[in-house]
């Protein structure tokens, strides 16, 4: 197992027992190009300083507040980036080094929990995004899954000749298993990646964007690419707190949405929090997702696993499971 380090973390997937599924109107896209974030991406080389190279992660908590049904409900959210070794291939972890098709990622593991109601979601996504960008432009692999009482769905994406093949296994019968690809464009999901990696290379101006899986799944969109428009600069809202903060943000006309991610400007560039905006699906009422971080450790988690180390969750703050170790 060889764990190279990194930061903390996006998006959302959301199920519920109805689907509430629109259809939203389609609108003619004049984007760029929908290679040019490839593009931009291939043309960097910024490498990844000694912060991520300490043998442990960056986890990070925020307090959520959460979009979902007709109301806005508490939670909580955990990022956790680190580096791995992962194979261009099979699109897996690369635990043998047996294969010679590897190449360093940055991963992002990013869970989310919230109730609605009497009963709670659970949902986490994973992105693989290469830090040779010169080689590997693409993100590779992005996959989410989420559990609530109802039942549970898993989708995932990876990079093929050029395209995203998307997979997808839902409870809903109108849904159910579907295997189908879209022409590569620039990922919401890989976006926290992004700015770990290299923030001032992300692309601004009309960009062709898959929106976040949870987003697709939350909304029942088709999954396919939508024109959003795309800034980049510096922050002066009031909903984060901090000095010298930067914002990205993508406003999609089409889903009447928009998302901003709020960030550190020095490197290591931690990511402060996300404000969502959207209509739900059910009453058609926009409201927000806003997350704020408070909290960020490094540490080796994997090897945290005993009872003894549970007190390890107070330095997060974070919500303590049934059974923690005694004082």
């Amino acid at each position: 197992m060889r764990f190279l380090t990194i930061i903390c973390s996006l998006s959302f997937v959301l199920f519920g027992c109805n689907t509430g599924q629109e259809a939203p109107d389609r609108a003619t896209s004049n984007a760029t190009p929908v290679q040019t974030a490839a593009f931009t991406f291939a043309d960097q080389d910024p490498g990844l300083s000694d912060y991520w190279y300490q043998g442990k992660a960056e986890i990070s908590r925020y307090d959520l507040e959460q979009n979902r049904y007709q109301d806005v409900h508490p939670g909580e959210a955990v990022a956790i980036f680190v580096t791995e070794d992962f194979l261009t291939d099979k699109q897996v972890k690369n635990d043998n080094y047996s294969n010679p098709n590897s190449t360093p990622v940055l991963k992002t593991n990013l869970l989310r929990k919230f109730p609605t109601g009497i009963y709670d979601y659970s949902i986490m996504t994973s992105v693989f995004t290469p830090t040779k960008v010169k080689d590997y432009p693409q993100t590779l692999k992005v996959s989410t899954t989420a559990q609530d009482w109802c039942g549970h769905a898993y989708m995932q994406l990876n990079y093929e000749e050029e395209q995203y093949r998307m997979q997808l296994h839902s409870y809903f019968e109108n849904e159910a298993d579907q295997d189908k690809k879209v022409g590569y464009a620039m990922l919401e999901d890989e976006l926290f990646n992004r700015i770990r990696i290299h923030p001032e290379g992300l692309p601004t101006g009309q960009i062709e964007i898959i929106p976040a899986t949870t987003v697709i799944r939350l909304r029942h969109l088709p999954f396919k690419a939508y024109t959003a428009k795309v800034t980049h600069g510096d922050y002066s809202g009031t909903d984060f707190e901090g000095s010298n903060l930067k914002v990205y943000t993508l406003e999609y006309p089409e889903l009447k949405r928009t998302l901003s991610i709020v960030y550190q400007a020095e490197s290591p560039y931690i990511i402060e929090g996300w404000k969502d905006t959207y209509p739900s699906a059910f009453d058609r009422q926009p409201r927000t997702t806003l997350a704020r971080r408070t909290n960020t450790i490094l540490s080796p988690y994997w090897k945290l696993n005993s009872r003894e180390d549970m007190p390890e969750r107070q330095r997060l703050d974070m919500e303590v499971f049934p059974g923690k170790a005694e004082d």
